[in-house]
């Protein structure tokens, strides 16, 4: 008796398709956490219909607001744009990102990545320059736990001789 099995082959790092609607990336910073999607047309309408929002080319809608609401700062703005203005494709494409986790400057940076990632999935070409300023790598860097018996991390409790 011969028993068959299914051998489907799962591709780990599929590529998007031509016909896609998007392309999404993830982005991590310590602990922040984006969730980036790139359209290249206009969708009708955003999945879970984020505040009524019509999307238009160009715009970056954050958590359901516009960027310059989410990242009130110039630095911030500067941080997100970064890989957009190296790569010189800043109108093109409407982005829908999502954050999570973490402190404003960690998200911006985590926001970065995710952005960095998603150019490179839709456009090959992006990796080299991406890859020079460090935008495709994961800054890892988190805060280290607290010991038993310490104050903090490595902060040890003042010593005295009697």
């Amino acid at each position: 008796m011969i028993v068959e099995k299914n051998t489907k082959k799962i591709a780990k790092n599929k590529k998007p398709s031509k016909d896609s609607v998007y392309t999404s990336a993830i982005g991590r910073r310590k602990t922040a956490i984006a969730r980036v999607r790139l359209y290249k047309s206009m969708p009708d309408h955003l999945p879970g219909n984020i505040h009524n929002i019509k999307p238009k080319a160009g715009e970056m809608i954050i958590n359901g607001l516009e960027s310059g609401k989410y990242f009130p700062t110039a630095d911030l703005r500067k941080i997100i744009l970064s890989a957009f203005i190296q790569e010189k494709a800043s109108g093109e494409y409407f982005i829908s990102v999502k954050v999570s986790g973490g402190g404003i400057h960690a998200q911006a940076e985590a926001l970065r990545h995710g952005l960095s990632r998603a150019l490179v999935k839709e456009n090959e070409e992006n990796r080299k320059s991406l890859k020079k300023l460090g935008f495709l790598s994961r800054d890892s860097r988190m805060k280290e736990r607290r010991k038993f018996g310490l104050k903090k991390a490595r902060k040890a409790p003042q010593w005295s001789k009697r």
